[in-house]
């Protein structure tokens, strides 16, 4: 059984080797320009500490960042992610002598800065390893070309056959031990050739990635940022509020307070008249209450505070003309404001699905799993789904970011569309809902 699963992932592995052959030689070119980087970088600030040089070392940065953002990219292939370190840029630097030496201080005072120069350094060396993988291919094609007759001119010029794998190449046996010795060879290099790239991913990542401080200005970072959008979401949260209900509700209301008026002109003159105005003003109230309603539904639904998010999403899944099934296991009550922000990001998720997928049928699910809030959307629709493409997914990811959540999308072009959504989130009390 071992053998046929080997054989099974046999192409794979060997696609997969080949990818890695190439990357391995762009790390080993890397590992060359690690050197020039290192010494151009190391000249500039040796010159700004001197006084000049302000003007280049920043440039000169910029391209060492690239570099180690390459390795950190190149690092996640082998499944070691490496979290971008850098300290946040200030926002705004002057156009001037001061401003590029304000910017040369953010450069050098930042840990990071000095962790990249020490990694040109040593990848000058150990990025040499990236050529390991084409050595070994080298040297098994050259074991196939010496059992496939070239050990025969070697022999006639050299009057000694060619030594491979400790075997002197000077017959057609010994040719064939070759060739054996260098499958065998190749096997290997099929099956372990990642493993060249997975150590010089370890050795970046001890390198390259964040240390605590760091991730601690990252997420003064983040959560500065997210609370901008916080307030730039309630801001136009309320002008939307405060729009409806001037040119919807508050304008049918004064409608009808004006045809209520003028019924009661009309009265014991035209009963026919009297009537229509009526009609008309019972017309006005029952849409403006209906308008009412769905604005105090925009704010906060009613069925979240009566029954709790689990049957909130049912609901959802029940009005949508779509096939929805709604699977839900939180075992506590969710505090409101994330409840409520995980609701309109699901109902936002089944509109797009049934404006822009083609879908006929979708999968939500939420579930609780430590102190993490999860859910996910899956539809059959086309897929295709770009975040960038419009304002419905980015004010999804904008909400969730309120509360540290993250949106992860995967929408390949044909579908199926899956759109997994956490947040942080420690549950209370047991909430009874039904099921």
């Amino acid at each position: 059984m071992n053998i046929r699963n080997g054989l099974h992932e046999f192409p794979a592995r060997l696609r997969r080797a080949g990818t890695d052959l190439v990357v391995g030689v762009l790390i080993a070119l890397g590992a060359m320009l690690s050197v020039c980087l290192f010494l151009i970088t190391a000249y500039f600030v040796i010159l700004f500490v001197i006084g000049i040089g302000a003007v280049m070392l920043p440039i000169v940065t910029k391209w060492v960042r690239w570099l180690c953002n390459a390795n950190r990219r190149v690092a996640a292939r082998s499944g070691i992610e490496i979290a971008v370190p850098y300290r946040p840029e200030p926002q705004e630097f002057e156009k001037d002598i001061v401003g590029w030496i304000r910017r040369c201080k953010w450069i050098l005072t930042d840990p990071a800065s000095w962790r990249d120069l020490l990694w040109l350094l040593l990848n000058s060396v150990v990025g040499m390893i990236g050529f390991l993988p084409a050595v070994v291919l080298y040297y098994v094609l050259e074991g196939f070309a010496l059992a496939c007759g070239l050990w025969r001119p070697i022999l006639r010029a050299q009057g000694t056959g060619r030594e491979y794998f400790f075997v002197p190449i000077q017959s057609q046996p010994t040719a064939a031990l070759g060739a054996l010795a260098a499958a065998a060879l190749f096997v290997v290099w099929v099956w372990y050739s990642p493993a060249f790239l997975t150590a010089h991913a370890y050795f970046t990542r001890l390198l390259l990635g964040p240390t605590e401080r760091s991730r601690l200005a990252v997420r003064v970072q983040h959560l500065a940022e997210t609370r901008s959008g916080a307030l730039d979401a309630a801001a136009a949260e309320l002008r939307r509020i405060e729009r409806d209900l001037h040119d919807g509700a508050q304008a049918r209301l004064v409608s009808l307070g004006m045809t209520l008026g003028a019924l009661e002109r009309h009265l014991g003159s035209e009963s026919d008249e009297a009537r229509r105005l009526l009609r008309d003003a019972r017309t006005s109230s029952i849409s403006a209450l209906r308008e009412l309603r769905d604005l105090v539904h925009g704010i906060h639904p009613p069925i979240l505070a009566e029954r709790g998010l689990a049957d909130a999403l049912r609901a959802l899944g029940l009005a949508s003309p779509l096939r929805v099934e709604v699977t839900v296991s939180i075992p506590g009550e969710v505090p409101p404001p994330l409840e409520s922000a995980l609701y309109f990001a699901v109902s936002e998720l089944l509109t797009n699905a049934l404006k822009y997928s083609g879908a006929e049928h979708v999968e939500v699910s939420a579930w609780q799993d430590g102190a993490v809030l999860h859910a996910r959307v899956i539809d059959d629709g086309r897929g295709g789904a770009d975040p960038t493409a419009g304002t419905g997914l980015h004010g999804i990811r904008r909400r969730l970011a309120t509360f540290d959540g993250t949106l992860d999308i995967s929408s390949p072009l044909g579908g199926p569309t899956a759109i997994k959504m956490e947040i942080p989130c420690v549950l209370s009390s047991l909430k009874t809902s039904s099921s």
